[in-house]
């Protein structure tokens, strides 16, 4: 460790600096509730998440984290959760991970200090010496109960967790969710593209539009390989190597089941098993073959292997798959219509809140490998719209309620743009019916899109992970680009209408409404005056003030 003087004045202050910064605040009123920096394993985030790995559960305290304003909402799975929205998670997550590392170092560097800081002698978890006074035999017994008991608490949730059904789909988004950017990205650049194309504009630069376009997908599988690999145990190198076979041009001059094979074919599904079975060649290699020569063997008999089966077998097998699934969808949409995209769109916010929307993710890549676009995606994102227009009508509904009207200011805005955990987890979830009158919305916004599938216009995106207005750049379809718009505008208003007319009309009882206004009235009445009269409910309080904290999380880990 460096005793620079100069260096440690600038770090402190860098250090000054950032804690003017309102999202390295946010991650400093984090940090303790989740059990400081020492608690924390891991830190990554996706589009809305700050994703937690926690040493022991039982030291974070919920209800004060669900309370910050900034915080959304929480969700347990094998990672702790915490909501924080769109954009701004991307900012607080690397103050947050900036801030443990801080600390660790600081512990490291000071262990004399942080052990005088701390009162001189080790203390318990409640407060109380360990050593040296009369009461140090309860407090070591008080504190081995309390590691066993959050040892108990993680065996059981991880327990509850690893269902085989939960643990492949969160392996499947482990394997695409870290594609999703370039996806995003590239199907945007796609998407101008074809309108420069289609007007006849910029006709000099619409070939180096395509050529950034296309380069991601037409690699894709090597990413996909990659990831699988990395997250199956196995080196990535070595996975892409076995998927890159599908997508090299010279598999055009081998012959499998009697038929030529085509550059790509098996996409992004024979990608996955080639890497998963160059993963399990490769610790096969390592468990055989001695030291001295694995570092030639074992590489060459994995990408051998590997490769083979997958232009023998998996290339051909998998692309029969792939067709299907593109065969299957339009089937679906084709026949169903109407009815097909009315389920779709109403059953997506459960699937997303049971985590099972993780399995649809390889099924739109490979829409997208064989098409160009999904045409699942536009219905799918049907459910955000009825989700919008039932915040819309709970806003309305709930005049008196600050507290859930404030949520939805702020999150409003997101769910425009298609991000609808802020909405979920903050103000439908928690209040349960209108969560059903959002689905509502949703179904109708998906029936409109289905129907216009049937009478003979697909409306499809180029990209996933987007949805609402965030869509329109990567829309795309078998008519012009200005009807499909049309097409996919018209189910977004239908889902708003739907799912503003459901849960204006249905979505609460009575005794809702006139619980959560006048819960609402009374802490508005008292929060003033501490000493006046106490409020008329008793203290009883079911509005939501807790619910943008996202209570359901625990329920659908």
């Amino acid at each position: 460790m460096s005793t620079d003087n100069t260096d440690n004045t600038d770090s402190s202050k860098d250090r000054a600096d950032r804690g003017g910064d309102p999202n390295r605040r946010i991650a400093e009123a984090i940090l303790p509730l989740v059990g400081g920096a020492a608690n924390v394993t891991s830190v990554t985030h996706c589009m809305t998440r700050m994703r937690l790995g926690l040493a022991d559960r039982s030291l974070v305290q919920d209800e004060p984290l669900k309370a910050l304003p900034d915080v959304l909402g929480v969700v347990e799975d094998d990672t702790y959760q915490i909501v924080l929205g769109p954009g701004k998670v991307a900012r607080v997550t690397p103050q947050f991970e900036a801030l443990t590392q801080e600390a660790a170092e600081a512990a490291a560097a000071q262990p004399a200090a942080a052990t005088a800081a701390s009162g001189g002698d080790t203390k318990g978890t409640d407060g109380e010496p360990a050593a040296g006074t009369a009461g140090s035999a309860t407090t070591a017994k008080t504190a081995d109960e309390l590691a066993a008991e959050g040892a108990a608490i993680r065996a059981a949730r991880k327990q509850k967790n690893a269902t085989p059904v939960k643990l492949m789909l969160r392996r499947i988004a482990n394997i695409f969710v870290p594609l999703i950017p370039a996806l995003i990205g590239c199907g945007i650049v796609a998407g101008l593209n074809g309108l420069f194309t289609n007007a006849g504009w910029l006709p000099a630069l619409t070939p180096a539009l395509t050529a950034i376009a296309s380069g991601f997908m037409s690699l894709i599988a090597v990413f996909v390989g990659i990831n699988t690999a990395r997250e199956f145990g196995g080196t990535p190198v070595l996975g892409g190597a076995a998927a890159a076979v599908i997508v090299f041009p010279g598999v055009a001059d081998v012959s499998a089941f009697g038929e030529k094979l085509a550059p790509g074919q098996g996409g992004v599904l024979g990608a996955l098993f080639a890497a998963l079975l160059a993963v399990y060649v490769e610790k096969g290699c390592r468990r055989v073959v001695p030291s001295a020569v694995d570092v030639l063997v074992t590489p060459t008999v994995t990408v051998l292997v590997a490769g083979l089966v997958t232009l023998f077998g998996l290339m051909f097998v998998c692309g029969e798959i792939a067709t299907g699934i593109g065969h299957l969808a339009d089937w679906l949409l084709q026949h169903g219509g109407a009815a097909a995209g009315f389920l779709l769109g109403g059953l997506f916010l459960p699937l997303v809140m049971l985590g099972l929307h993780q399995a649809l993710i390889p099924i739109h890549t490979t829409l997208i490998d064989q098409s160009g676009y999904t045409v699942l995606l536009p219905i799918l994102a049907m459910a955000g719209a009825g989700q919008v227009g039932a915040a819309i009508a709970i806003y309305l509904r709930l005049r008196r309620n600050t507290s859930i009207r404030k949520t939805i200011r702020s999150a409003l805005p997101a769910g425009f743009l298609g991000v609808g955990e802020p909405l979920i987890y903050g103000v439908s979830l928690p209040l349960g019916r209108p969560f059903v009158t959002a689905c509502v919305g949703g179904a109708f916004g998906g029936g409109v899109v289905g129907l216009f599938y049937q009478l003979g216009t697909s409306v499809g995106s180029t990209a996933i992970g987007p949805s609402g207005w965030a869509l329109f750049p990567l829309l795309k379809g078998n008519h012009g680009l200005g009807a499909i718009a049309a097409i996919y505008a018209l189910g977004l208003a239908a889902g708003y209408v739907a799912g503003f007319v459901a849960t204006y009309f249905f979505g609460f009882s009575k005794q809702m409404l006139n619980e959560l206004n006048a819960a609402a009235q009374d802490e508005a009445a008292t929060e003033p005056q501490p000493s006046a009269q106490p409020p008329a409910s008793g203290g009883t309080d079911p509005a939501p003030a807790p619910a943008p904290a996202g209570g359901p999380g625990g329920t659908l880990a």
